[in-house]
């Protein structure tokens, strides 16, 4: 597997956690290529190449539209634009979250059918904030994970459980509050999780 980072999931999870799953491939048999950019020529001869290039907004129709953008489109706590008629939803939507007090655009299909949802509530009338947090998962040979919130590779990293046993809760702080929580085949842990980065309160190891 050939990364452009220095670890797999790197963006999303910072250096401890991602090398977690760096090791996980590696024993799996995995040969991990990292910080690697390859020309299409050092591909040739491959039986089979997938490739994930990431996301990237397009926001020439909104910048002709005179809408502002700036990492996609922006748009307030209810999803609106800068024209107030105007809505925007899923990976294009640069959001100012009103729970986690910070603008995010998240790439994932469940937070694109959610804002979906609130976005029609509000073209009807309503006057609702979208407040849901971001959430993904992964399966991964024999380590299943759940992620709420929305971290970054340079947040705090506070660990409960077991790192080299790959069953623990992962939080991420950043000036001293939880914006994101993780657990690693730990699957009581979901709930606490959400209220973790809902309070943004660091909750005690578990016993």
């Amino acid at each position: 597997m050939i990364e452009t980072a220095a670890l797999p999931l790197l963006r999303v999870l910072g250096p401890t956690v991602a090398e977690v799953f760096a090791d996980l491939h590696r024993e799996q048999g995995v040969d991990l290529r990292l910080s690697v950019t390859p020309a299409p020529e050092d591909l040739a001869g491959a039986d089979l190449v997938v490739a994930g290039v990431g996301v990237a907004p397009r926001v020439a129709l909104a910048e002709a539209a005179g809408l502002a953008v700036d990492n996609g489109v922006l748009v307030d706590a209810g999803l609106r634009t800068s024209a107030p008629d105007v809505y925007a939803v899923g990976d294009i939507a640069n959001h100012d979250h009103p729970v986690l007090g910070r603008r995010i655009r998240v790439e994932h299909w469940d937070t694109a059918i959610k804002q979906a949802k609130l976005a029609a509530h509000n073209l009807a009338g309503a006057d609702e904030p979208y407040e849901e947090m971001p959430y993904f998962f992964t399966d991964q040979y024999d380590l299943g994970m759940e992620y709420v919130g929305h971290g970054s590779a340079d947040d705090e990293v506070v660990v409960h459980g077991n790192l080299k046993e790959r069953v623990f809760r992962a939080f991420w702080l950043r000036e001293g509050r939880v914006v994101a929580a993780m657990h690693a085949n730990d699957w009581d842990a979901t709930d606490d999780l959400r209220t973790a980065v809902a309070s943004g309160d660091l909750p005690a190891p578990a016993p």
